[in-house]
C-alpha cells in the first residue's frame, strides 16, 4: 500500500495515500482494533449536517471566510449524500467523548475542501471552528435518534397500529376464547383483544413523540465544558436555523449546556422508551405464535401467511418467521438499552464518556425497530382465523360457568365446570343437568357473544 505522511500536534504518522482523512483518524484506526465496527452512517451524516450547519453560521458571522464556508458545506454535503463512506473506519469502541470520529469527519471534509477550494482549509481551525467533540457529539447523537424517529420508526409505528386496527375491525364480533396464565378463561371478541394490542402500539408511538422536544434541544455552542468557549455566542442559533430548513424538524440550542454536555439523560429516556415499545412488540409476537400454534396439536386459532419452509428435515412444516424475528428484536433492544442505561452513568463531572456506544445503541435499536414493525403489520393484516376450530374450544370451555355464579353461586358453578372438563361435554349441556335452569336460561346466561359485553358475572 503507497503511504503518505500526516503531521498532527504529536509529531508525524503514515496514512495510506488515497485516504481522505489525515493523522488524527490514523492514529485511532491504530489504537482501537476492538470490534470492527463503525459508527452507523446516520450518525455521521447527521454529525455532517451539523458541520454545514456550523460552517454556514461562521460564515454568516464573517469570521470563516465565505469562499472557506461554502467549500466545507459542499463537501459535507456530499458525505450527507452517502458519499465516502469508507472514509469513517474509526471502531465504536474508542475515546468516549467521540473525539476520534469527530476528527475523522474533520478531516475528511477538510481534504475535499481545500481540494475543491484550491487552498488549505484546516481540520480544527475551519471545520471544527467554535467546536468541541464535547459540543458536537452529544448534538449528533440528538440529531441523527431525532430523524431516524421522525422519518422511521413513527411512520413504522402508525403502519402497524393502522394494520392491527383494519385486522380487528375485519374480525369484528368473532368470538374465542380467552386465556390468562395460559390456561381458558372467558370468552372475548377478537377485535377486543387486537384492539389492546393497537392501544399498546399508539401509546408506545405517542411516549416517542412526547420526548421529541428534549430530544431536539442540541448541545451545540457549548464546546468543551459547557462555557462555550471559542464560540460565538450567535452561532448555536444560526446553525439551529441552517439544520432545521435542511431537516424539516426544530432544533434549538440546549436551555442548560453543562446539563446537556455532562449527562445524556435524554439519551436514557429514549432507550427506555424504545425498551418498552419493545416489551410490547414482544408480547404481540408471542400472541400471535400462540394463536398460531399446531396446526394439529396447538391453538390453532389462527394461521399466519406462509413465508417459507419451516425445516431442514420435517417436509411440510411451516413455522412463524417473522414473530419470531421481531422477538429477537425486542430481545436485542432490551439488551441495548441496558448497556445505554450504564453510559448514561457515565458523565463525570462535565462530560459523559460513553457517548459513542450511546450513538451506535440508539441507532441500531431504532433501525431494528423501524425494519422490523412493517413486517409485524404485514404479518398481523395477512393472518386467517380457523373459526370453526375456535367455535369447538368455545363450547367445550367450561369456565362459560362463571357466567352462571350470581344465579347458582360459586361452589355449585365449579363442581359443573370440573364435571364437563372430566368428562368433556359441552358446559350447556352438563348445566342443563345440575344447574336446575332451562335451556332458554342456560342459553341467554352462557351467550359467549353477550359474555364479551362485560355484567354477566362478578
Amino acid at each position: 500500500m503507497k503511504m503518505r505522511t500526516e503531521r498532527d500536534s504529536m509529531g508525524d504518522i503514515q496514512v495510506p495515500a488515497d485516504a481522505l482523512y489525515g493523522a488524527q483518524t490514523q492514529r485511532a484506526i491504530n489504537n482501537f482494533p476492538i470490534s470492527g465496527q463503525h459508527l452507523p452512517g446516520a450518525f455521521i451524516r447527521a454529525l455532517a449536517k451539523i458541520k454545514a450547519a456550523c460552517a454556514h453560521a461562521n460564515g454568516e458571522l464573517k469570521r470563516l471566510e465565505q469562499d472557506k464556508a461554502d467549500a466545507i458545506i459542499k463537501a459535507a454535503e456530499e458525505v450527507i449524500a452517502g458519499r465516502h463512506a469508507d472514509a469513517f473506519p474509526i471502531d465504536v469502541y474508542q475515546t468516549g467523548s467521540g473525539t476520534s470520529t469527530n476528527m475523522n469527519l474533520n478531516e475528511v471534509l477538510a481534504h475535499l475542501a481545500t481540494a475543491s477550494l484550491g487552498r488549505p482549509v484546516g481540520a480544527n481551525d475551519d471545520v471544527n471552528m467554535g467546536q468541541s467533540s464535547n459540543d458536537v457529539i452529544p448534538s449528533a447523537i440528538h440529531v441523527s435518534a431525532a430523524l431516524a424517529l421522525s422519518r422511521e420508526l413513527l411512520p413504522a409505528l402508525h403502519r402497524l397500529e393502522q394494520a392491527i386496527l383494519t385486522k380487528a375491525e375485519q374480525l369484528g364480533g368473532l368470538v374465542k376464547t380467552g386465556r390468562t396464565h395460559l390456561m381458558d378463561a372467558m370468552p372475548l371478541r377478537f377485535d377486543q383483544e387486537l384492539g389492546g394490542w393497537a392501544t399498546q402500539v399508539r401509546h408506545g408511538r405517542e411516549r416517542l413523540e412526547g420526548l421529541q422536544s428534549r430530544l431536539q434541544q442540541l448541545a451545540l455552542g457549548g464546546t468543551a465544558i459547557g462555557t462555550g468557549i471559542n464560540a460565538d455566542p450567535r452561532q448555536a442559533e444560526l446553525a439551529c436555523d441552517y439544520l432545521n430548513r435542511h431537516t424539516g424538524l426544530d432544533f434549538c440550542p440546549a436551555d442548560d449546556y453543562f446539563y446537556s454536555l455532562s449527562s445524556q439523560d435524554t439519551a436514557v429516556e429514549l432507550s427506555g422508551q424504545l425498551k418498552t415499545l419493545a416489551v410490547a412488540l414482544m408480547k404481540i409476537a408471542n400472541d400471535l405464535r400462540w394463536m398460531n400454534s399446531g396446526p394439529l396439536t396447538g391453538l390453532a386459532e389462527i394461521q399466519l401467511p406462509a413465508l417459507q419452509p419451516g425445516s431442514s428435515i420435517m417436509p411440510g412444516k411451516v413455522n412463524p418467521v417473522i414473530p419470531e424475528a421481531v422477538a429477537m428484536v425486542a430481545a436485542q433492544v432490551i439488551g441495548l438499552d441496558c448497556a445505554i442505561t450504564v453510559a448514561g452513568q457515565s458523565g463525570n463531572f462535565q462530560l459523559n464518556v460513553m457517548l459513542p456506544l450511546v450513538a451506535n445503541n440508539l441507532l441500531t435499536m431504532t433501525r431494528l425497530l423501524a425494519n422490523s414493525t412493517p413486517l409485524l403489520a404485514d404479518t398481523i393484516a395477512g393472518f386467517t382465523v380457523n373459526q370453526a376450530h375456535i367455535d369447538q374450544s368455545l363450547a367445550r370451555n367450561p369456565i362459560l360457568v362463571t357466567a352462571l355464579n350470581p344465579v347458582i353461586g360459586y361452589a355449585k358453578a365449579a363442581e359443573i365446570a370440573k364435571k364437563a372438563y372430566a368428562e368433556g361435554r359441552p358446559i350447556l349441556e352438563v348445566a342443563l343437568e345440575h344447574s336446575g335452569l332451562t335451556e332458554e336460561q342456560l342459553r341467554k346466561l352462557l351467550d359467549p357473544v353477550a359474555l364479551t359485553k362485560g355484567g354477566q358475572g362478578s
